[in-house]
């Protein structure tokens, strides 16, 4: 996995559930199936949240949650910066042969505004249209390429406008209202009560007062 994404995928679940610990980031993660389709495995993010901390992208409390000593994480201020960089940059960049790194961003649209997000999506769908026309030029070009060669093209063609269509579609939920994803609204969803995200909610408010939030 890229490390721009690992960190977007660091950065954004602290930004999400501020302010939480290692182990409950790893659960949180680990119930979106990041290993499967990341690749990141579970070393890796106690890592990268410890080499975020020394980069001051986030801020380290040692705190004590009873009798058990726990490293506590929030987003610092460049940290949020970068988090934003890296959220617009992969929304908008289009790459035919991967999307690993749109996958993080998108499922992270509560953290951005929903003019940014409309903003990111719209020139991410003109991207895809220009990708189209490429890849058609290049598999109908058939002096320039192999037929085996033009057959891949044509792959990343159909992919490419089986995503238009979706963008497209989303982008009119967006602006429509009936994708909701701020962060407090009400999104018409109530999670199962084995989500992960119900005990790091309780957990937050518990580290909170440890922090004298």
């Amino acid at each position: 996995m890229a490390a721009n994404e690992t960190r977007m995928l660091l950065l954004g679940a602290v930004a999400m559930f501020q302010p939480v610990n290692g182990y409950q980031i790893r659960r949180e993660l680990s119930s979106w199936r990041v290993d499967e389709w990341a690749n990141l495995k579970p070393g890796s993010i106690y890592h990268g949240l410890t080499r975020l901390a020394e980069q001051e992208f986030l801020l380290r409390h040692d705190v004590v949650d009873g009798t058990r000593p726990v490293a506590v994480y929030e987003i610092t201020g460049a940290g949020r910066e970068e988090l934003d960089r890296l959220l617009v940059g992969a929304l908008e960049e289009y790459v035919a042969q991967g999307n690993v790194g749109f996958s993080v961003a998108f499922g992270m649209l509560p953290l951005l505004s929903r003019d940014q997000v409309l903003a990111s999506l719209t020139r991410r769908r003109v991207s895809i249209e220009r990708a189209v026309a490429e890849l058609a030029a290049g598999a109908e070009a058939k002096d320039q390429a192999p037929p085996h060669a033009r057959r891949g093209l044509l792959l990343w063609m159909d992919l490419a406008v089986a995503e238009l269509g979706w963008l497209r579609e989303v982008i009119e939920d967006v602006k429509a209202g009936r994708l909701r994803f701020q962060m407090g609204e009400d999104w018409g969803w109530t999670p199962a009560a084995a989500d992960p995200g119900l005990q790091m909610n309780l957990d937050r408010e518990k580290y909170r007062a440890l922090l004298g939030r």
